[in-house]
């Protein structure tokens, strides 16, 4: 086996993408083939490097062994047994692998092209912020292909069947010679699916799908958030001649709520209380997703405070506990005063200053405090 680096071989860097190492292949493969150069032993030997350098490193395995051990991973039976070294290449098979893709072929191996699965789908479903924690069964219709029923999805009409391609003999490819080089291309009878179709379903016309709007009922889970999908197998749209069904995504959004934020398992929610509780304090009932609760509010609360209440929030759907709910207490201002409210405001005020306003207003005084010994620092 050649122990020259297969990076070098192929005059690529080692992050090469396999989309770079197949141009440099080709390249490389018109340029050395024996028939463009009859005779001469030097380009078989390096049309024989280049393969052996394209199959290591287009093959995800290969390559991360190679990068990690070198020559080393493919000697005395590495990978798989027989090494990658000696016996002749079969260069009619080689460039139906380069070349196919050129004219319609496909890769090297032949074969009839199996029937493509069908296409994925996606559904998008708005919950509230109810529905989501609790969970809920939801009926939902998709517009979508399915098997048809008269010919069971093989496209054919009852009593008849798919027959085998008389082109390409099932394989599903043909080959024909393109100059000095021998090309498979996909058969042009049957597009490359092996079989041909003579008496086509009248449902389907030969597709062995058609459309339809089907209802599906939907049980989303307890506790799902906005990102969350939830899979259906088979569910998608159904493939073409009976081929697998694709699958359905449900993506989930969670509507905005009008009293509650959710952060992952926790709810957040603000309280407005007076400002006499806050000063004297009390109670105050706090919405919660089960019902109301009492929250005994302490003498002298800061607008701000957060007060936890555990259990109160969502069950994770991924398992584990459940989250709590976060009230963050804020001192509304009266507003809409009469004259004598004013007065009786003014008068309380004025009982909070003198010599014992540092006693009712720490942070206030002590703020002020802090903006004077600023600007006097300044002008020092």
């Amino acid at each position: 086996m050649s122990k020259r680096d297969f990076y070098e071989v192929l005059g690529v860097s080692r992050d090469a993408s396999e989309r770079d190492i197949k141009k440099a292949y080709k390249r490389l493969a018109m340029k050395y083939h024996p028939d463009k150069n009859p005779g001469d032993e030097s380009a078989t030997d390096k049309f024989k490097e280049v393969k052996l350098a394209y199959e290591i490193l287009t093959d995800d395995q290969k390559r991360a062994a190679y990068d990690q051990y070198g020559h080393a991973a493919f000697e005395q039976g590495g990978m798989g047994g027989g090494g990658f070294g000696g016996g002749s290449a079969d260069f009619s098979d080689i460039f139906g692998d380069v070349f196919g893709d050129i004219f319609g072929g496909g890769r090297r191996g032949g074969g009839a092209q199996r029937a493509q699965r069908g296409a994925d789908l996606r559904y998008n479903m708005e919950l509230s912020l109810e529905e989501a924690v609790r969970g809920i069964t939801r009926e939902i219709d998709v517009p979508t292909y399915v098997s048809c029923d008269p010919c069971g999805g093989s496209g054919a009409k009852a009593g008849s069947s798919p027959q085998t391609c008389g082109t390409c003999h099932g394989q599903g490819q043909v080959q024909m010679r393109q100059g000095f080089f021998a090309v498979q291309q996909t058969c042009p009878t049957c597009h490359g699916r092996g079989k041909i179709i003579k008496d086509p379903c009248d449902s389907c016309h030969g597709q062995g799908r058609v459309q339809k709007t089907k209802t599906l009922s939907v049980k989303i889970p307890a506790g799902v958030d906005t990102g969350d999908r939830i899979r259906l197998t088979g569910e998608g749209e159904a493939g073409e001649f009976g081929a697998p069904a694709g699958d359905l995504y449900v993506q989930v959004h969670v509507r905005d709520h009008h009293i509650f934020t959710r952060d992952a398992n926790n709810l957040y929610c603000e309280v407005p209380v007076s400002f006499t509780m806050a000063a004297l304090g009390g109670e105050v009932e706090v919405p919660t997703l089960d019902g109301r609760v009492s929250l005994k509010v302490p003498s002298e609360t800061q607008t701000g405070r957060m007060f936890r209440m555990r259990g109160k929030g969502v069950q994770s759907v991924r398992g584990g506990g459940v989250g709590d709910l976060i009230c963050k207490l804020v001192v509304e201002t009266p507003v809409n005063l009469s004259s004598k409210q004013k007065e009786l405001l003014k008068e309380f005020e004025e009982s909070l200053g003198g010599s014992a306003a540092k006693k009712h207003k720490p942070k206030s005084e002590g703020f002020f405090d802090g903006v004077k010994k600023f600007f006097d620092d300044l002008t020092s």
